[in-house]
Formats: C-alpha cells, sequence, structure tokens
C-alpha cells in the first residue's frame, strides 16, 4: 500500500505519540545507550527530533549560515540545547511537539523519514519492538532511495535489486538485497543494524558501502571532528 501526500502528517504524528509513549518508560542508564545514529545517545536522537519538530524555514536558514552550513555542527547545538537538565525535560519538549506540522522546506516523507528512521535508532539498540506502518515503511525507502542528499541513498543501493519478504515491494535491478521492509529502510539509510536480517548476493556489496560505525569514531562528533552526517 502506498501512502498519499495527504497520509503523511496523521502518519508522522502517530509514530511520534507511539514514540513518546516508550521513551517515558525509559529507565535512566538507557538514555546514555548509543543509538544506531552514529555518535548519538537515545536521548541524544530524540532531542535532534524535537528540535526538528520546531524548526521553521527560517530558524533552519540563520542556523545553516551561522554553523557556516555544516550541518553536523548545526544538528550537535539544536542536541545541546534540548539535553539540558534531566532527560524529562527532553521527554517533555518532545510530548510539547508531537503534534506540530512546522518544519523547513522539504517534501513530507522527508519528515516522516525523519520520524521512523531515528524512531527506530532509539528503539532497537533498547530492544523495543514496534511494528510501523507499512506504508510508512514504503514511503521512507522510495524517498531515501531516489536520494543522495545527507546520507547517500540512492548510491548506496545503485546497482542492487532490493525486495521486500513482508509486503509487496521490489526495486532496482542487479545482485539481490532480501529482507524485511523495516531492515531494508535501515540500509539505505546507512544503519548497519539492518544487515543482520539481509540475504542475497548483493548483501556484501552493500555492507561494503556502510559508514563505519566504531564507538570511538562515533564519539568524534562531539568533539567537532565528525566526518559524516546521518539523518
Amino acid at each position: 500500500m502506498d501512502a498519499s501526500s495527504e497520509d503523511l502528517w496523521p502518519m508522522i504524528h502517530a509514530e511520534r505519540r507511539a514514540l513518546l509513549e516508550d521513551v517515558r518508560q525509559l529507565a535512566p542508564a538507557q538514555w546514555t545507550v548509543f543509538s544506531l545514529c552514529a555518535g548519538r545517545t537515545v536521548r541524544d536522537v530524540l532531542a535532534h527530533m524535537a528540535a526538528t519538530a520546531r524548526m521553521t524555514q527560517a530558524d533552519f536558514v540563520r542556523k545553516a549560515v551561522k554553523a557556516r552550513f555544516n550541518f553536523q555542527r548545526m544538528t550537535d547545538r539544536d542536541i545541546h540545547e534540548f539535553t539540558r537538565g534531566r532527560p524529562s525535560a527532553t521527554v517533555k519538549v518532545f510530548e510539547l511537539l508531537v503534534d506540530s506540522q512546522t518544519h523547513p522546506r522539504g517534501p513530507d516523507e522527508a519528515w516522516l523519514g525523519e520520524t521512523v528512521v531515528h524512531a527506530e535508532d532509539i528503539r532497537r539498540p533498547l530492544g523495543i519492538a514496534h511494528e510501523y506502518p507499512m506504508a510508512a515503511l514504503t514511503a521512507c525507502a522510495d524517498f531515501y532511495r531516489r536520494s543522495n542528499f545527507l546520507i547517500g541513498g540512492k548510491k548506496r543501493v545503485a546497482g542492487l535489486k532490493l525486495t521486500a519478504t513482508d509486503t509487496d515491494w521490489s526495486v532496482g535491478e542487479g545482485p539481490e538485497v532480501s529482507g524485511p521492509m523495516l531492515d531494508l529502510l535501515l540500509v539505505i539509510t546507512g544503519r548497519p543494524a539492518g544487515l543482520a536480517a539481509l540475504s542475497g548476493d548483493g548483501v556484501e556489496l552493500l555492507s561494503e558501502r556502510m559508514p563505519s560505525q566504531d564507538v570511538a569514531g562515533s564519539r568524534s562528533h562531539r568533539r567537532g571532528t565528525s566526518k559524516g552526517i546521518q539523518v
């Protein structure tokens, strides 16, 4: 099932609310667990989601100019702002923004992708299972596989055939990579955690295209030396 544009914001809001219910239950130690998003803790990712949900086009331009168009630096500054105080403060800000439709210019699929992918960035390392709407997963995968902006999804899956095993979705030509739709979305967006559930002749090549996720390197963004950006 494909999601029409008018369906996307209700899905975004529903997925934010579902994530809110999950993070409300977290123990103090869980907030410092590293997420699937390189270099960012669970709390960092929720802070980034809150900042994104509040950002207008004017905010985006102002912050980008201030950061000299270094989007990693811009994101890190937002995370710093939204992680002051206790984790409950970050949760409260996110709660106030779950139904926001404010965003910089860009296709609605980008904001659905922000919500779904970052929610899984938080949930998977914590062992929290969630059933995402299949329409949301396919809309996100189709968006990211066609775009190289920031995360390089188009380049990452070029020359590969991607086939979902839990829905009727298959795209591309070349060596096949098959598996659950959620795991395909993760690898398209550069999350190596999705590889374990995939099979096919194209998995080895896809693995070689994954960004480095080593812990030592992942912490470098806090020192302002990160070499990549992950949304």
